[in-house]
């Protein structure tokens, strides 16, 4: 009798596991995307967060879902990649979306816009405040999805040729200023121009641009900007902490096996993570290094900052007029940033100001 059950037993042990069997490799395809970047695999720090994200994606897979990086350039330009996964052409894209504001401005914010989010609360609000489903459901009109995948922290103000001491010294400039910034600079008389990172230094050495943004000191210097602009100003009061974005094709996305969706955005969590984390060690030496190369550091002038200001709430009220999904999302945004402020005011900035003021030099 015991034998009996025993057979009974272990057989029907095979039996599920001969069904078990095909259900997991059902559970667990192999699956190849490609990822085109904005960046050039120059820029390590923010090129690599894809990279980072694509690795953690394998790791968490067993290697069944893999995404290949493409730099930009290798399938469509820098400035095109939301494009190519809107129409299927890669799977996926590592961008800042405020490029595409000429799609619509709402994309800006779920990045930066000047005088927004620093860093914290840029995460703060997209990840437990309701940002990331409020963009995404902007976002299906355009059939992607987007995860937060890098945040370089509040960057610098900009390479210039001559010092910016008024107001007035902005007009007529031809800047590198990218998406909704270059607005706000348009009311003050700079002629914006968007280009790509890697196609900075060239014009800024011809004189095609006489000054130009791009992050801060670890990749400006890898660009060579102090070699053709010697004034750097601070701070990058459009970004105050922009995230940068992962974008995969909604139908795609939508497809995926569920635990490779929760691989996936894990994967940019932790990439959103390391990027800032990389930056904040990186940033401090090379600032150093840029100094001794002769770099002359400026503070914006506090007149310059409060017409950037002005010129700012100017456009926001302009844009929100005519588009109901920029209001909906810069009302949302600059709500968090108050109160948020009410209290890092007490806290945060406090405890930050007497850091700065009593530690060591040298």
């Amino acid at each position: 009798m015991k034998r009996r059950q025993f057979l009974a037993a272990a057989g029907t042990g095979v039996a599920a596991t001969a069904l078990a069997a095909p259900a997991i490799a059902q559970s667990a395809p192999e699956i190849k995307w490609r990822l085109a970047s904005s960046f050039p695999k120059s820029l390590d720090t923010i090129y690599g967060g894809a990279e980072v994200m694509a690795k953690m994606v394998s790791e968490l897979t067993d290697g069944k879902f893999q995404i290949q990086v493409f730099a930009a350039g290798e399938i469509v330009p820098g400035l095109q990649v939301l494009d190519a996964v809107q129409n299927n052409t890669v799977e996926m894209c590592h961008t800042v979306s405020y490029y595409f504001v000429g799609k619509d401005p709402t994309f800006a914010i779920a990045a930066s816009v000047p005088f927004g989010l620093n860093a914290r609360m840029q995460n703060a609000w997209l990840y437990q405040n309701g940002g990331n489903e409020l963009f995404n459901e902007f976002y299906k009109k355009y059939n992607v999805f987007g995860l937060p995948c890098g945040n370089t922290g509040t960057q610098m103000g900009g390479w210039f040729s001559k010092e910016i001491k008024t107001p007035a010294d902005l007009n007529g400039l031809k800047m590198r200023i990218g998406g909704i910034a270059g607005q706000v600079m348009a009311k003050l008389g700079v002629v914006p121009q968007q280009i790509a990172g890697g196609d900075i230094y060239p014009a800024l050495e011809k004189g095609t641009i006489d000054g130009a943004e791009w992050v801060g000191p670890y990749d400006d210097e890898k660009l060579g900007f102090y070699k053709v602009a010697k004034y750097y100003y601070y701070p990058g009061w459009w970004e105050g902490g922009p995230t940068i974005h992962a974008f995969a094709n909604l139908e795609k996305f939508n497809s995926l096996p569920k635990n490779y969706q929760a691989a996936l955005v894990a994967a940019t969590t932790y990439a959103n993570t390391i990027m800032q984390a990389r930056y904040d060690v990186q940033n401090p030496p090379a600032i150093k290094r840029l100094v001794a190369n002769g770099t002359q550091l400026r503070p914006y002038p506090t007149d310059v900052m409060e017409a950037c200001l002005k010129a700012t709430n100017e456009l926001w009220a302009e844009i929100s007029a005519k588009n109901p999904d920029f209001k909906k999302a810069i009302d949302a945004m600059q709500a968090f940033r108050n109160e948020e402020y009410l209290w890092w005011q007490v806290a945060e900035y406090t405890f930050d100001s007497f850091q700065i003021r009593t530690r060591p030099r040298g």
